[in-house]
């Protein structure tokens, strides 16, 4: 042997073992993160998130919508109302209302004669 080989061959080292093989290494959740399932953890957590932010919002669509339909039974009872008065304020106007009226209030027509009645109950 050359002395060159020889001086390699006493601090030759002896060849690394290979490393053992892991015991859990074939069965899922070893130790190892199982993205798919994780996945679907973070998506069922995002889900539960989105459905409470949206119950606010939904709570008022639907609070607004009946407050919308108690408007418009309001609305519908004043316009009828209105229309009632409407008819009242065209009869008080007519020429025998305002007629019969003027005489309750002791009225007479420019051509007429007035009269004093005593006495009568």
């Amino acid at each position: 042997m050359s002395a060159r080989a020889q001086s390699y061959a006493g601090a030759r080292r002896t060849p690394r073992r290979r490393p053992a093989a892991r015991r859990n290494a074939g069965r899922p959740g070893a130790g190892r993160i199982q993205w798919d399932r994780f996945g679907r953890i973070v998506f069922a957590i995002v889900i539960v998130l989105l459905v409470a932010a949206m119950a606010k919002p939904i709570w008022n669509a639907v609070h607004t919508y009946r407050l919308a339909g108690q408007a418009k039974v309001r609305l519908h009872e004043a316009q009828a109302e209105n229309a009632m008065l409407e008819r009242q304020v065209k009869k008080a106007r007519s020429e025998t209302t305002l007629q019969r009226e003027a005489r309750r209030q002791g009225m007479i027509k420019p051509d007429e004669e007035a009269w004093v009645v005593n006495g009568v109950k």
